[in-house]
């Protein structure tokens, strides 16, 4: 069993500075006084010269850092590969400390979470474009994952710089499709990490999404496939990948992949699904056209498959072109994402017939409603199905970035830039949609140039003097009031009407009233039909808030599903590890004080719109549906 730190129980950091008293004055690590991993990583940092006692010391002469333009454009597929995810670990785990980025040379990508920690003294030196390596600070999750390879835990009092004691870390490294670690994810927070498995699990879940999305940016014209001896665990951070051309060669292959089918992954590379799969390539993929969870018998035993990725068009050994199913005009992808709310559903087909129109769509939502998966779905319903769907997330993406990403550039247009330059994200999405996200974020300046975009249908990359026609579908998403950001002169109003042609607002999960569909879509969606909820577990869901929406309703029902033994058709309080437990337990009933303040609100409102419901509810920022139920339980 791995050796533990020694502590003491009223001082737990009092024997971790002892020990890096003794190094100090000896030179020497004692033995035995730290788990195998952190006692290595101690001597590595010793190793580099680093004095364990160091205070603010240790970060001069480290300031001069790497440029964040720089790092952000020469990271930027796992950049975008993140994004996504970083959304919802801030909501899980950003409440209690940060959430950071980094890339393999363990330099600090994005720090998001509760970055006040930053000011505390031992993290001063934490920012974007700061280096974290190993040989820079000591032990710490960032830079020994990449060390390591492999997860890392710094409990509180591990880390080899004093000052960074009172702080605990876990990290998860990310590789690409060839196994190479691209970078870290970690959080951070003051204290004894008390549950580091609850806080490993989110980060491997997240590693697994990340790595699933890193194989189709890395290889966007192949097939990405999705396998498991065990169906349950398809679409999980144990789900072998690989990326086959359309002939069946495997050009990629994830850790997962190497360890169910018991090849290297150096073996692996290069051979014919055939031979891994017991199947002739172009019988096998065409089967992967057909959509769903298949089966097939190999020698390794029995595997479950499903295709993450299929290439919009393409042939399979010369036989005739194979593309995807075109969607119907009734488009049932899109329609699903309604549940059972008429209203959505009606508001949904409005945004896909004026999308359809040439009219801009305009989602408004809290986080975490799902705003990028209807405007992908619009897509997809959409005359542009065939064509580019592309996401740009103006919050995420650093204000002195976020231009070049937008219009691209020429080489030589500022220090740093690529050889050849960059071609925007405008000119990718070219005939097809482009998705602003947290629109409401974009810089004033920046928004004026893009007004000039839309309205005159042309382009100049950053450095150029020639524009360029372009052709794309709008679809902007915000989590703000972009009416009150105008009225505030944070949001240009010529661009608000510019972009608010169709106006869509996404319900929160806790105004909607079908959380048992929209949990029964989340397990067909994980190919677990068939299994169910016990009634105590439903009746828990149920009652939490959801500040985290569909994508924590999501990441819940995937862990549980994760937490499954072979057979289990029943998901109980049992496959929920204890924080998830305490967090959704922590929802109370309202008080009878606060219901009395609810009805009043909405009485107010009833008032000041005479009586008009769909007005009083659109001030109140509620369906209309919504307000009617919440008079019926407020006056029950």
């Amino acid at each position: 069993m791995a050796r533990q730190l020694i502590t003491n129980a009223h001082d737990p950091l009092h024997e971790s500075r002892q020990a890096r008293l003794k190094l100090a004055s000896e030179g020497e690590l004692p033995l035995g006084m730290l788990r195998d991993e952190i006692d290595a990583s101690w001597r590595r940092s010793l190793g580099h010269g680093l004095d364990c006692l160091q205070g603010e010391q240790v970060g001069l002469g480290l300031e001069q850092g790497h440029d964040l333009r720089v790092l952000l454009e020469r990271n930027r597929l796992l950049v975008d590969a993140v994004t996504p995810e970083l959304d919802y670990l801030v909501t899980r785990q950003g409440k209690a400390g940060i959430v950071i980025l980094g890339d393999a040379q363990a330099n600090v990508l994005a720090i998001e979470g509760q970055t006040h920690v930053l000011s505390r003294e031992g993290l001063r030196d934490l920012h974007p474009g700061s280096c974290w390596s190993e040989s820079l600070r000591g032990t710490n999750a960032i830079g020994t994952a990449v060390v390591e390879g492999r997860p890392t835990l710094i409990n509180c009092g591990e880390h080899y710089l004093d000052r960074l004691s009172p702080f605990s870390c876990t990290s998860v490294p990310l590789r690409d499709p060839r196994g190479e670690v691209i970078g870290v994810l970690d959080i951070t927070r003051e204290g004894v990490m008390a549950q580091p498995q609850d806080s490993l699990t989110t980060l491997m879940l997240a590693a697994g999404n990340i790595e699933s999305r890193m194989f189709g940016l890395c290889h966007p014209e192949q097939l990405v496939l999705a396998f498991h001896s065990r169906p349950q665990y398809l679409n999980s951070a144990w789900h072998g990948l690989l990326a086959l051309s359309l002939d069946g060669e495997v050009l990629a292959a994830n850790d997962s992949a190497c360890q169910l089918l018991q090849v290297p992954r150096h073996e692996l590379l290069g051979r014919r699904s055939s031979d891994l799969l017991g199947e002739r390539s172009p019988a096998f993929i065409a089967r992967l056209w057909q959509g769903g969870v298949s089966s097939v018998q190999t020698a390794k035993g029995e595997f479950y498959f499903r295709a993450l990725q299929l290439p919009r068009h393409g042939r399979v050994n010369g036989s005739t072109p194979v593309s995807k199913p075109t969607l119907s005009k009734q488009s049932p992808a899109l329609d699903a994402l309604a549940g059972g709310d008429p209203r959505l559903a009606r508001n949904l087909r409005m945004a896909r017939q004026g999308l359809g129109n040439g009219l801009p769509i305009l989602l408004l939502g809290e986080t975490g409603t799902g705003k990028e998966v209807v405007a992908r779905a619009l897509h997809q319903a959409s005359p542009r199905a065939e064509k580019p769907f592309v996401a740009v997330n103006c919050a995420a993406i650093p204000e002195g970035l976020i231009e070049s990403e937008l219009f691209g550039y020429r080489e030589g247009a500022f220090t740093g830039s690529r050889r050849g330059g960059m071609v925007g994200r405008l000119m990718q999405a070219h005939g097809g949609t482009l998705f602003l996200d947290e629109i409401g974020d974009m810089p004033l300046a920046l928004q004026a140039r893009l007004l000039r975009v839309l309205q005159e249908r042309r382009v100049a990359p950053l450095g150029a003097g020639d524009e360029q026609d372009i052709d794309v579908a709008l679809i902007c998403a915000t989590h703000r009031d972009l009416k009150r950001l105008v009225h505030e002169q944070h949001f240009r109003e010529d661009l608000y009407y510019r972009v608010n042609g169709v106006s869509l607002r996404l319900p929160a999960l806790r105004e909607r009233d079908d959380l048992t569909t929209i949990i029964q879509g989340l397990l067909d969606k994980s190919e677990a039909r068939g299994v169910t909820l016990d009634p105590a577990l439903t009746a828990l869901l149920e009652g939490f808030d959801w500040p985290g929406n569909i994508r924590q309703l999501e990441m819940v029902v995937r862990t549980a599903l994760a937490m499954r033994e072979d057979g289990e058709q029943v998901l109980t309080l049992d496959h929920l590890t204890d924080c998830l437990l305490d967090e959704l337990a922590s929802s109370a009933t309202p008080s009878g004080s606060l219901k009395d303040n609810e009805l009043e609100l909405i009485r107010g409102a009833l008032s000041r719109h005479q009586g008009n419901v769909s007005a009083a509810a659109e001030a109140l920022g509620i369906s209309r549906a919504t307000l009617y139920r919440k008079l019926k339980q407020l006056r029950g």
